[in-house]
């Protein structure tokens, strides 16, 4: 099976532009209200939605942090190479806020059960939602569903969810691919241009 292309660049941006307003209509103000992009990769849909917060609705106000979950997983002791922690950037305290996790894929829930213990650090929040882009809604482990969720994909669980972002990847797509097919093998080389 070759991979399949499950949103192109014009889907990806009528999502985003559905789950900004229902962002807005869910926190008008965001006065009380925190955006956490969970590293790596729900940095790049924070990042979008914060931009389309500004340039679609004004708001400038919002506070936004990034939170890694490296230390944090179920299964960090199994993995058989070093890991490598990607940066926590939270410079607020989430005491009594609402926070709005934002990650690409939902895949078994263990990445937001593993942000769900590490934002405890800065604080109890006052409640926690979640936005996706995919939403893999048949391969949960764990009780966790969205409040914001961009597309269900029904992938069995050797196929892949790749999302891949114009700042990295030259290209905003979302790829569903066979498991042994390596990201390397569907990222697109940026052409060098020296």
């Amino acid at each position: 099976m070759s991979q399949k292309v499950l949103l192109n660049s014009k889907e990806i941006n009528i999502i985003l532009r559905r789950l900004a307003c229902q962002l807005v209509e869910n926190h008008p103000n965001f006065e009380n209200t925190v955006i956490i992009g969970i590293q790596p990769r729900g940095v790049f849909l924070a990042n979008r939605i914060l931009q389309l917060l500004e340039e679609e609705y004004g708001i400038t106000n919002v506070e936004y942090g990034q939170l890694d979950i490296t230390f944090y997983r179920d299964d960090f002791r199994r993995s058989i190479k070093p890991l490598e922690a990607n940066k926590t950037k939270i410079d607020f305290i989430v005491e009594d806020k609402q926070v709005i996790f934002i990650d690409d894929v939902l895949y078994t829930g263990r990445s937001i059960r593993s942000a769900l213990t590490a934002i405890q650090s800065f604080g109890r929040p006052k409640e926690i939602e979640l936005l996706t882009l995919i939403d893999r809604r048949f391969s949960r482990h764990l009780p966790i569903q969205p409040d914001y969720n961009g597309r269900q994909v029904d992938a069995i669980n050797d196929e892949q969810v790749k999302v891949h972002w114009q700042e990295i990847h030259g290209e905003d797509a979302v790829y569903l691919l066979p498991f042994e097919k390596t990201e390397q093998e569907v990222i697109p080389q940026k052409k060098d241009t020296k």
